[in-house]
């Protein structure tokens, strides 16, 4: 589903000077894997996601997305579903309901109006906020509304889901749950956009500064290297699915990853 090789971005700094911001990357990820990115601080995991989606150009090497190629000299193929982003912050449209959220994405693609609604309805039960339909984001806690989020990218059903840190902001207790929820909807899933012939589950990267919430997620870890960010290590993530975030952080081989990924870690996220 995704293919990096050589992937690089630099940003333009100040007096003609270059800010490299990431790579070289070589990256593959198949249809229907989880991945999660661990990094210091500006290592480029964001950029990544950005040049994923589309929304930033590469600066060289190439990147493949499903059948679409983009780099230097190509432009994204329309007809292919783009990759959702899901960002760390607050991304609700505080003047519409939460049903409207949901639905949103869906009525700006011109999708027929009894099709929305069997879609919406259905997100807002996965989500667990049927209740909550016509309520206003304002009156909804912080992980309610990462929840509405989740529901709206979920209802556009690409076949790729980038997620930037989305539970960040989140308290343990609130954040714990959200993964629980996140894997829960994930493994249960059917997209639409898949071939009949592939995974069935949505190809997902998902940026974190947690190493625990890597390791509860991922199919592979990948953690980075300081700015211009690199891929240092890759750690294939052996529990089996499904898995219950407080059965994981009970097992013996848990607790070695994550000391294995704090090892390739810790030398990169050292005060300068």
């Amino acid at each position: 589903m995704i293919t990096a090789h050589q992937l690089t971005k630099v940003f333009a700094g100040p007096n003609n000077t270059a800010i490299p911001a990431l790579g070289p990357v070589d990256l593959s990820i198949a249809a229907g894997e989880f991945v999660c990115i661990v990094g210091p601080s500006g290592c480029g995991k964001s950029t990544l996601l950005r040049l994923i989606a589309g929304l930033e150009p590469p600066s060289s090497g190439t990147l493949a997305v499903q059948s679409d190629t983009i780099d230097t000299r190509d432009t994204a193929d329309t007809s292919v579903p783009p990759p959702t982003l899901v960002f760390q912050g607050d991304s609700t449209f505080p003047w519409l309901t939460v049903y409207e959220n949901i639905d949103y994405g869906l009525k700006m693609r011109n999708v027929e109006r009894d099709q929305r609604e069997a879609t919406v309805n259905r997100m807002l039960q996965l989500v667990g906020l049927t209740a909550f339909a016509e309520a206003y984001p304002y009156q909804l806690s912080g992980g309610m509304k990462q929840r509405v989020a989740l529901a709206r990218a979920w209802a556009a059903d690409p076949a790729i889901l980038l997620m930037d840190e989305p539970f960040g902001a989140l308290d343990e207790q609130t954040r714990q749950l959200l993964q629980a929820e996140l894997l829960r909807i994930w493994e249960q899933d059917t997209s639409s956009q898949q071939p009949a012939t592939s995974h069935p589950r949505k190809t997902i990267l998902f940026v974190t500064h947690s190493i625990d919430e890597a390791l509860i997620l991922a199919d592979r870890v990948l953690v980075m290297s300081a700015a211009p960010g690199k891929i240092k290590d890759e750690i294939a993530v052996p529990f089996a699915r499904p898995r219950t975030v407080e059965t994981l952080k009970r097992n013996a081989e848990f607790g070695e990853l994550n000391y294995r990924a704090w090892q390739a870690l810790k030398d990169e996220v050292k005060i300068r």
